[in-house]
């Protein structure tokens, strides 16, 4: 008789044993949570890095874009300037040459004085100044046409046309001018000398009376 259990023995093994189970179960679901918890920090770390690997990878893709973009600009912009720098340079060699020619033609064509011209040789004379006024324009001309030849399209030579001879009205007037004061200067002592000798006639005729 003393083998068999009390029933209110049997209900307190039970009892402990379900607090044993309740606090293992509890201790599994909280294990659990921070293991949820950890892994759910982990996927945050994973999450950002990616983003931050993406960043990385399209800044990295952009400089290689713009690297390539502005390699090529620049490439291409250099042998333009270049080549931009050499024909200005050429342009300026010629616009120089030019200044020069044009400096020295006018100083031939301002020494032009036919006041001091030997009445003798005013054939002579005219003929070589007209040479100096022809030359001047062939010189002109000649540079003017290549100025034009070696400018834009839509640029045009800022130098006035020339004519091919004496045109002009106030031009007409002004040599006729010239040409009167040629006249006058090679005729007046001639004039004077005749006067002269007209006075003396006169008064030699005068005095013999």
């Amino acid at each position: 008789m003393s083998d068999r259990t009390h029933p209110s023995e049997q209900m307190l093994e039970l009892n402990e044993d379900d607090s044993v189970s309740t606090e293992h179960l509890d201790s599994q679901v909280q294990k659990a949570q921070e293991q949820l918890l950890q892994l759910k920090r982990q996927q945050e770390q994973i999450e950002k890095q990616k983003r931050e690997l993406e960043e990385l990878s399209r800044r990295q893709e952009e400089l290689e874009h713009g690297r390539a973009e502005m390699t090529d600009k620049l490439t291409r912009s250099l042998v333009v300037l270049e080549r931009e720098a050499y024909d200005a340079q050429k342009k300026m060699e010629q616009l120089r040459a030019t200044r020069e020619s044009f400096s020295q033609h006018l100083e031939l064509l301002e020494s032009i004085d036919p006041r001091t011209w030997n009445p003798s040789e005013l054939s002579k004379e005219l003929s070589r100044a007209l040479s100096t006024v022809d030359d001047a324009r062939t010189e002109y001309s000649q540079q003017r046409s290549r100025l034009q030849a070696t400018a834009d399209e839509n640029q045009s030579v800022p130098l006035p046309e020339t004519s091919s001879g004496y045109e002009s009205n106030s031009g007409t007037n002004q040599s006729f001018a010239q040409w009167l004061q040629i006249g006058l200067a090679f005729t007046l002592p001639l004039i004077i000398f005749g006067a002269i000798a007209l006075l003396l006639f006169f008064y030699l005729n005068g005095a013999i009376r």
